[in-house]
Formats: structure tokens, sequence, C-alpha cells
């Protein structure tokens, strides 16, 4: 879900967009690998406590993205980085990341399985710096290797990327709210 949202943003807005993007996802992967490595309890259980409403509210602001990306006009030069533009590209993956429950869960699951919930501050920060760095490695090979093929793309193959990428988003928050259902 992530990479459709930073493949588009690298294609339709330019690499920095999607590699924001991308830091966004990394950034909130490595809160909860701080979160998971000190063996914040507590608030993991607060966490899991409102994961009803995390769930809620990335599943709408899926399905908002979802329609906003469909119906926005692709336009084939990349617009210039701006401060708040690329502040929102990284906030909105962030907090999108933040509200996803599957990332609380996967952090819980692996670090306890792993043994690694009641390590020293140290071990723990370590830790965290390897997830952020995995994964930001990630986002910068993604946005850069997308970002290669934008010179081969016109206007009207990125209307179609805008819809098929909103679709997809559109069908993750669909998913998401279905989910809370049953």
């Amino acid at each position: 879900m992530f990479a459709v949202l930073v493949i588009r943003r690298t294609l339709t807005q330019g690499c920095v967009y999607g590699l924001l993007s991308g830091l966004g996802a990394a950034s909130a992967d490595a809160v909860y690998g701080l979160i998971a490595g000190l063996g914040l309890s507590i608030i993991m259980n607060v966490l899991l406590g409102l994961q009803f409403w995390l769930h809620l509210a990335g599943g709408l602001f899926l399905c908002y993205l979802g329609v906003r990306t469909c119906t926005s006009v692709a336009v084939h030069n990349p617009a210039s980085a701006q401060g708040r533009q690329l502040f929102t590209a990284y906030s909105s993956v962030f907090l999108l990341t933040l509200t996803n429950p599957i990332t609380i869960l996967s952090f819980i699951g692996i670090f306890s399985g792993l043994g690694l919930t009641q390590t020293s501050s140290a071990s723990a920060m370590t830790l965290v710096l390897g997830v952020f760095t995995g994964s930001a490695l990630w986002w910068i090979m993604l946005s850069s290797l997308v970002g290669l093929f934008n010179k081969h793309l016109n206007a009207k193959s990125l209307t179609w990327i805008n819809r098929l990428s909103g679709l997809i988003i559109l069908a993750f928050g669909a998913n998401a709210l279905i989910s809370l259902i049953s």
C-alpha cells in the first residue's frame, strides 16, 4: 500500500516527494520499533486498545487519499519542491503508517519472538537505528528506481497511473473499513 503511494508520488511529483513519503513510513517504523524495543508495554497496550479507532482513521484516510488520487490531474512536469508540500508528503505517510495496526502488531510479534522487548536502552536504540536505516534504504532505492522511468512517461500515462494507484489505495482503505465490520 505505501509502496503504491510512494511510486505514484515519485512519478507524478518527483523523486524528492516519493523519497520523503517513504521516509515518513520509515520514521513511523522507527517509532514503533523504539516502543517495542524498549518494552514499553503500557504504550503498546494503549495503542492496542485504540486499534479500532486507529484502523478506522487509517481506512478513512486511505479512502480519501484514493479518491483524491483518482481524480487528480496528472502533470508531466513534477512540481518544484516547496517546504509545506514536502512536509505534507512526509507527515501524511508518517501518520498513515502510525494508524496501521499491522505495523504495531508486527513489531510486537517480531521483537517478542526474538526476545528483544526487555533490552537495554542502548541496545534498543541500536535496533531502532537499524530498523530506520533498513526501511529508509528500501524507500531510497524504490523512489530512485521509479524516478528513472519518469522521463519516459507522458501526461496521459501519468493520468492512468493516478487512476490505477488511486483505485488500489481506495481498495486498501475499503478493505480496512470492511475488516472493522467482521
